[in-house]
């Protein structure tokens, strides 16, 4: 999610993932990888799909996405194009992936790491095109991007019910070190915690009250509601830095974009892939609280909301290319006014603090958003991140 190319200190272990290493003896070889199109092409529509998933979670980057590091160390953009040429020309490096790996500048891994190695304006590249050492590459950034979503998944289910995920993340807790805003590195993590055990049980954990935990909601979608319209487009848009575009090797960028804002929606409506908010949802409540003036803001909200959508899906495309049109800017005021919108829901219910029966309500949504919406988020990004990593080994022949 961030511009960051220092280097990314960490424990040198190896995850195991029940995974074969793609790594081989040909680590030096700068052959074209022998494989064929259509492997490449499964592989490419999988990082989509599980492009997707990550953009679908980026409302809820509080807790473990933050707490280890694993927004910067899975999203970083730029790509760092040098620095990853000169990973494939080190045959140290190249010899031990899956340690490199995790003391890698952020700016060569992750989705964009493998963006910049399988994509080219908008399409799969082609497959003879992909050296060997990109492949052996691939697999292992793959490789660590679902360890990456797996503790995301573990992280915040309750209920711990995926033991081989739950060791995942134990093991990737221990491993990796954490990393700031300005890609600097701040030490160990601190150790594995459960992130939806506290959202459910305000007191033991970031939050002291449930309706601590349902202002967080909100504050999460502002968070990314910001970045997209500020960070995202904005900064290209302005002029103020025009390299500062997410996913352009793949024209992936307004995708993004939309699926960013989709989870806010979904964060707020109570469900993955929601249409219209649940009986266990933040706008639901709010409407049906017995005050107007929270009715009516929860009215405005799913308004902006819609229409920030709306604005975003008429950008012209590919932003790569069209990131100065102005439709970037309608876009831009859309998600200005989403997000003043849900600054005055957040004030309105800000003043039950204290009361017994909106904390009841509130301890209902926020259990439903741990179990409806994060942790079925972060499970098919798991699942698909899963799928993905299998699609790129079967590159090879």
């Amino acid at each position: 999610m961030k511009k960051n190319f220092m280097k990314v200190a960490a424990v040198a272990a190896v995850l195991s993932v029940g995974f074969a290493s793609c790594s081989s003896n040909d680590d030096a070889d700068n052959s074209v990888v022998t494989g064929t199109q259509a492997a490449l092409d499964q592989a490419c529509a999988d990082w989509k799909t599980a492009r997707a998933n990550w953009e679908n979670s980026e409302a809820f980057l509080f807790g473990a996405a933050d707490v280890y590091s694993i927004d910067p160390h899975t999203d970083t953009w730029p790509v760092a194009a040098n620095d990853l040429a000169n990973v494939l020309r080190d045959e140290k490096a190249m010899s031990d992936l899956d340690n490199f790996i995790k003391t890698a500048n952020s700016g060569i891994l992750g989705y964009h790491g493998l963006e910049y190695v399988m994509f080219r304006s908008g399409q799969p590249r082609q497959i003879d095109q992909i050296t060997n050492l990109e492949y052996n590459y691939i697999c292992a950034v793959a490789k660590d991007l679902y360890n990456a979503t797996a503790t995301l998944e573990a992280a915040w289910d309750s209920k711990e019910s995926n033991a081989e995920r739950h060791q995942i993340a134990l093991e990737y807790v221990a491993t990796h070190n954490s990393i700031n805003d300005d890609g600097d590195v701040e030490g160990a993590l601190d150790g594995f915690k459960n992130f939806g055990k506290a959202f459910k049980n305000p007191g033991s954990g970031d939050w002291a009250t449930a309706l601590d935990a349902t202002l967080e909601i909100i504050s999460g979608c502002q968070d990314i509601i910001g970045e997209v319209g500020n960070s995202k487009i904005g900064l290209p848009y302005t002029g103020e830095d025009a390299t500062y575009i997410e996913s352009p090797y793949a024209y992936n960028s307004i995708i993004d974009f939309y699926d960013n804002i989709i989870s806010c929606k979904n964060a707020l409506y109570g469900a993955m892939d929601a249409t219209a908010p649940n009986d266990k949802s933040l706008i639901y409540f709010c409407r049906n609280a017995g005050n107007a003036t929270l009715a009516g803001q929860a009215d405005d909200v799913v308004a902006k909301l819609d229409a920030a959508l709306n604005k975003i899906q008429a950008m012209k495309a590919p932003f790569a290319l069209y990131y100065s049109d102005a439709s970037c800017k309608a876009a831009i005021d859309a998600l200005g006014e989403l997000d003043d919108a849900l600054t005055a829901l957040a004030g309105t219910l800000g003043g039950y603090a204290g009361n017994a029966i909106v904390e009841a309500q509130c301890q209902v949504i926020n259990e439903n958003y741990v179990d409806n919406v994060v942790l079925a988020t972060y499970r098919t990004l798991a699942d698909n991140a899963q799928k993905l990593y299998q699609s790129i080994v079967k590159i090879k022949n």
